[in-house]
């Protein structure tokens, strides 16, 4: 009996002693660990896809340079909240760091819940609702002023600036005397920029003509909308919404034979590359975006090189966004040195909230700026929006042209 205790005895030692070799004991990481969640499948899939995509580009590149290195994950939530919640979970059980948000606007909203009450840095590449960085937004400033979750970060334009910023291009470039909308009203990103368009559109004595609307159940026929249009004699047409939709109403448009303007937002970026899409119908259709993938600067044109080199296709607005996440968080680890030991390594077992802390208090402060993809010298408000500059952008033979 004695001798089969020792051995029981001896068995377990060893066991413990292999659970240590094995990852039982404390772990060590070897990199920041970025997460995110975002559409890998179903119909936002080109978004999520493109986000994913370019933030491996962009760990690859800054690993490459020997200092900082980064771990990034990404996590398929469907364009679903439920499923990105349920997808953030995965990526804090992964022992996520800091989380690079959601990719679209209602999973942005309910992970950003979560990453509030876990107190981990979040920044998204482009949801854009005024609602992901909490509190109640002015509709037409999109300035937020109660219960600001002050974790929570955009490199995308919030919708309230799309909105304002569309309104103020039409007007100054007179792009249209006649103006209709369509929008889609069950949608908080659609909505969020139809709200703040038109309470700017008014104050600049933009005349609109016709306003209509579409849900879920009743977004694959615009011909009653269209036509609306049509009859009022609209020359410019507004459209606040995904390329997707976008799509079927400038195939209505076609059939019927109106040809007004269009004029979209950073959601009709991806147009182009959609299966099936007679990118014809799109010729001199105009937007708003923050990314021009035929911009001449060297650090596009890299960008874009190594992106068609690494997926076969041109990188949208939702890449660059992304790529520009993970190089600021980059920028503003790096600036602070305080992940440096003192014998040149880093500590990358740092928890959550202390890098948390550490990267609010960098990108909130009045002489941080960012310079990437989507603009020069960016700055974010205490609200957690970004500061940056709109690109005016019409389709001619097929590619995005500046205007």
């Amino acid at each position: 009996m004695k001798k089969f205790a020792k051995i029981v005895c001896l068995l377990t030692v060893l066991v413990m002693a292999l659970c240590c070799f094995a990852g039982c004991g404390e772990k060590t990481n070897d990199a920041i660990k970025l997460g995110g969640t975002g559409p890998l499948t179903g119909g936002a899939a080109i978004y999520g896809n493109a986000v994913n995509n370019a933030a491996k580009i962009a760990v690859e590149e800054i690993n490459a340079l020997g200092g900082i290195q980064f771990e990034v994950k990404y996590e398929d939530d469907t364009h679903d909240p439920e499923k990105a919640v349920n997808a953030y979970n995965s990526l804090m059980d992964w022992n996520m760091q800091i989380c690079l948000g959601s990719v679209t606007t209602k999973p942005g909203e309910a992970t950003s819940v979560e990453a509030n009450e876990d107190h981990i840095f979040y920044l998204t590449p482009s949801a854009s609702s005024a609602n992901v960085l909490g509190g109640v937004a002015d509709p037409l400033t999109g300035v937020v002023d109660v219960e600001r979750k002050d974790n929570v970060f955009q490199m995308c334009f919030m919708d309230p600036s799309q909105g304002k910023a569309s309104a103020e291009y039409i007007s100054s470039q007179k792009l249209g005397e006649k103006i209709a909308i369509i929008y889609k009203n069950d949608e908080v990103y659609s909505t969020g920029i139809y709200n703040s368009f038109k309470l700017e559109a008014e104050a600049l004595g933009l005349n609109i003509v016709s306003t209509t609307t579409f849900t879920d159940d009743t977004d694959t026929d615009f011909s009653v909308q269209v036509a609306a249009a049509k009859d009022a004699g609209a020359d410019l047409v507004f459209l606040p919404m995904y390329y997707e939709y976008a799509a079927l109403i400038l195939k209505e448009a076609k059939d019927i034979g109106y040809a007004p303007k269009f004029f979209g937002v950073d959601g009709m970026d991806g147009i182009l590359t959609m299966d099936g899409f007679d990118t014809s119908l799109a010729e001199g259709v105009m937007l708003l975006t923050p990314f021009n993938a035929d911009a001449e600067d060297e650090r596009t044109k890299a960008f874009v090189a190594k992106y068609q080199e690494e997926y076969g296709e041109i990188p949208n607005q939702f890449a660059a966004d992304a790529y520009d996440c993970v190089y600021a968080i980059y920028q503003a680890l790096d600036e602070g040195e305080a992940l440096k030991n003192e014998d040149g390594t880093y500590n990358y077992d740092i928890t959550a909230t202390e890098l948390c802390d550490m990267l609010i208090e960098a990108f909130t402060a009045s002489d941080f700026t960012f310079s990437g993809l989507t603009g020069e010298n960016m700055t974010w408000t205490a609200d957690g929006a970004v500061s940056k500059t709109p690109k005016g952008m019409v389709i001619q033979n097929g590619a995005y042209v500046g205007m």
